[in-house]
């Protein structure tokens, strides 16, 4: 199992901030997850992760169980693309050497490359559609640009399980689409690791995305397949409003009912 979260529970003093969560996820399924700010996505991911402890209940990442794993070691199959990485690359670095870096899982390229090394990044940058930024530097890449570069770094590692934490924030309709789609490709591969997005926008849910895992004040409101998952009346319950739930092409659009 990819993920295996059993009656975890995570608190700190007197607030409970992750309550008796359970979750599964299996080989070949891609996972949205998706919840409001505040809902305990973020505690999660770095529960997955190993940066913090469960209070309660037993966790077991591809096939690792938590107490019985060099965590430093499992990390490694693990590649996560968030907003709080971006702020600790190096601007003045090629977009290669920072694709480079996932090789090492280093902020930074101190290790010696391999011409094999060089070859693997340019074929990931390209399969992304972004070998143009191969010399750019990451300073002066656009939000998206940038996010291109952060899951081809991701890839480097040949990660086991890819987590992408809100990659579209900050972006425009225009660079959200062509980042969708890069990612729709990505995970479409027959060897592509399994996917985690994580977002609270439902129009970002590609096709893909088989399954999604709904979580509420800390706790897993639903979790199915997204078919099943994405209905008026389930997510008029979920977000506390009235909301109609579009189909269109694939994807679920959500509009707020008025009056």
């Amino acid at each position: 199992m990819v993920i295996d979260i059993r009656n975890v529970s995570w608190e700190r003093g007197e607030n409970t901030i992750l309550k008796e969560m359970n979750w599964q996820v299996q080989p070949g399924e891609h996972w949205c997850l998706l919840g409001l700010n505040g809902s305990g996505k973020t505690t999660l991911l770095n529960m997955i992760n190993g940066y913090i402890w469960p209070t309660r209940g037993e966790i077991s990442i591809l096939g690792n169980k938590f107490g019985e794993t060099d965590l430093r070691e499992l990390r490694k199959k693990i590649g996560w693309v968030s907003t709080a990485l971006q702020q600790k690359l190096y601007g003045s670095e090629t977009g290669l050497k920072i694709a480079l870096s996932g090789k090492f899982a280093s902020i930074g390229l101190y290790e010696q490359i391999e011409e094999s090394d060089e070859l693997q990044a340019e074929a990931i940058m390209d399969q992304l559609g972004c070998s143009f930024l191969k010399n750019r530097t990451y300073q002066t890449m656009s939000q998206g640009e940038r996010q291109r570069i952060l899951i081809a770094r991701a890839l480097m590692a040949k990660p086991s399980l890819l987590i992408l934490d809100e990659p579209c924030t900050g972006l425009d309709i225009f660079a959200r689409e062509q980042l969708l789609g890069m990612i729709h490709s990505v995970a479409a591969q027959p060897d592509a690791p399994t996917i985690v997005y994580v977002t609270h926008h439902v129009e970002e849910i590609l096709p893909v995305f088989s399954h999604t895992l709904l979580i509420k004040k800390g706790e897993v409101y639903e979790a199915g397949q997204t078919k099943d998952v994405l209905t008026s009346g389930r997510m008029s319950r979920f977000f506390d409003v009235p909301v109609e739930i579009e189909q269109k092409d694939g994807r679920h659009w959500l509009y707020v009912k008025r009056g």
